[in-house]
């Protein structure tokens, strides 16, 4: 009897994904245009807070307040309004681009590499809003609030990370990034699922065709008007600009047609669709136009009108600090993000029988499960839509936010700067190059 051919040893899958060397430099990029805009995040958040608790408060919610635009159109709004329904589409709509990209050319189009950070933000949300609801059970009329902690700040926890030191290994930066983009996804789905009183049909149906001739004209641009990337724009923007108008008028928070919107742009696969690495595709280019507009301007002059919270004094503060809503929000954003991420990420590796990557510890990973922690942007926008402005719990629910994101950042600092100068040696052996062909030899392995 021939003996039987030894089986070939499988490679067990490793956790964090490294990805590729393209992949790991455009994330990187990303991470430091984040960066600027969460440092911009922070300042226009303090003055706010600042301005809303001085002499001139009056002057900051007169501001805020300030109505302007076409009511038939459903689009007089006060600048805080604007703020959040128009001006945060900007952002939504390049998180709607980078899924986009993650999908068809990152690392979410493989399921072995995506199964981790999504199974992670999965849980992220889930024992978050477990936490809140177990906190504010007793009033059910708090149990508006569940989605508010679910959320996690990409520009604000990648300002923080940039802050606390450069060396965190490249495979955790992306699962950091990938992790906020999955969460953003589940946060807009929350919004729109549950967070929508009623809708008028035919502004909706509008609305969607209007998207549906921009997914075609974002397809076709070139064969109907002979246009390169860089011009695209000037054909997509009014068209898009028409498509949100319609959605925020049918009922629909309108942030929601940013995602929309920013789905249908076509993205390279380079690779696969034979394109030289100097010719930029529609999707580059939206990003590099429209992500300076939404990190320095646009969310922070959201952060800026959302932050803005009269606290009342040492009595409101205390007040703040003994609601329900306040303490379920801190809880679950400092307690239950990373507990949600750490768990949910340890059962899926155990589950698909995934190694941890040598370099890192569970450590490292409970550091990024804090940083997903600070819950800033969306989770305003969640409050806002949650409870009236003239409910305290509004007020106590923002207070909370910035609490939590305060705290949480101030815990992860601690335990990443710990862990820098093991940081410092993981990013410097990724970083040899003995072959001398400009790619660190890690990514060749």
């Amino acid at each position: 009897m021939a003996p039987r051919p030894a089986r070939r040893a499988t490679k067990r899958a490793q956790f964090p994904s490294r990805g590729t060397y393209s992949e790991a430099l455009r994330i990187g990029v990303l991470l430091r245009k984040e960066t600027v805009g969460g440092m911009l995040l922070v300042l226009l958040a303090a003055i706010g807070i600042l301005w809303a608790n001085s002499p001139w408060a009056d002057s900051y919610f007169a501001l805020r307040d300030f109505e302007i635009g076409y009511e038939p159109w459903h689009l007089r709004m006060s600048l805080g309004a604007w703020a959040a329904d128009g001006l945060l589409a900007i952002f939504f709509f390049l998180v709607g681009l980078e899924l986009k990209r993650e999908f068809v050319a990152g690392d979410l189009r493989r399921f072995s590499t995506a199964i981790v950070p999504v199974a992670a933000a999965v849980g992220g949300v889930a024992v978050p809003a477990l936490l809140y609801v177990a906190v504010v059970a007793p009033d059910a009329e708090l149990l508006r609030g569940w989605a508010i902690p679910t959320a996690t700040d990409i520009a604000f926890a990648v300002a923080v990370l940039a802050l606390i030191g450069s060396h965190l290994p490249g495979p955790l930066r992306i699962f950091l990034l990938t992790l906020a983009v999955v969460d953003d996804l589940i946060a807009i789905t929350i919004i729109a699922v549950f967070y929508t009183d009623s809708i008028q049909l035919i502004p909706l149906l509008v609305g969607l065709g209007v998207i549906g001739v921009y997914a075609v004209l974002a397809q076709r641009y070139r064969q109907f008007f002979h246009l390169k990337p860089a011009a695209a724009w000037l054909i997509l923007l009014p068209v898009g600009v028409t498509a949100w108008a319609f959605v925020h008028a049918s009922g629909i928070h309108a942030t929601i047609a940013g995602v929309l919107l920013g789905f249908t742009i076509p993205v390279l696969h380079r690779r696969r669709d034979h394109v030289a690495d100097t010719e930029p595709g529609l999707a580059e280019v939206f990003e590099h136009r429209f992500r300076p507009l939404s990190a320095g301007f646009a969310v922070p002059v959201f952060a800026f009108f959302s932050a803005g919270v009269a606290i009342g004094g040492a009595d409101g503060f205390v007040s703040a600090l003994t609601d329900p809503v306040t303490i379920g929000i801190v809880v679950a954003l400092v307690i239950g993000k990373p507990l949600g991420i750490v768990t949910t990420t340890w059962l899926t590796t155990r589950l698909r029988g995934i190694s941890l990557d040598p370099a890192l510890k569970w450590v490292d990973l409970t550091g990024v499960g804090l940083l997903a922690g600070i819950g800033f942007t969306v989770s305003l926008l969640v409050t806002e839509l949650s409870f009236s402005a003239t409910d305290p719990h509004h007020d106590h629910a923002k207070v909370a936010i910035l609490m939590a994101s305060v705290l949480a950042a101030v815990i992860a600092s601690v335990l990443l700067i710990s862990r820098n100068r093991r940081y410092r040696r993981i990013a410097h052996s990724d970083a040899e190059d003995q072959d001398g062909d400009g790619i660190p030899d890690v990514y060749q392995q």
